[in-house]
């Protein structure tokens, strides 16, 4: 199982649309990714949820403050303030394919 980066998946994308007959630079394609990647990061930090059918939806919850231990000097604690978080609930398409891995996951695991 490899790591995909956002160069990787602009080749990819740009592969997949040139075998359907869509001429477009991978520049191109690398442009669009990060404006997506900027457009639900900016949706995020004004508090919107983002949501997107088939795949699934991005939102901001608030992580309460709580105690924690320093790992250093574990006997003393420290306060972790509250803060925001973003979580990602995936779609039905999403959970049903990556549940058909669980073969693969568990060799790679070995």
């Amino acid at each position: 199982m490899a790591t995909i980066t956002k160069r990787e998946l602009a080749i990819r994308i740009t592969e997949k649309l040139a075998a359907n007959g869509t001429d477009i630079t991978q520049q191109t394609i690398s442009e669009i990714v990060q404006t997506l990647i900027d457009e639900i990061t900016d949706a995020l930090a004004h508090g919107d949820n983002v949501v997107m059918r088939k795949f699934g939806a991005f939102e901001v919850r608030e992580l309460k403050a709580k105690l924690g231990r320093n790992p250093k000097n574990p006997t003393a604690t420290v306060k972790i303030p509250a803060r925001a978080a973003v979580k990602f609930k995936p779609g039905k398409e999403m959970k049903e394919k990556v549940a058909a891995t669980l073969k693969v996951v568990r060799e790679r695991n070995k």
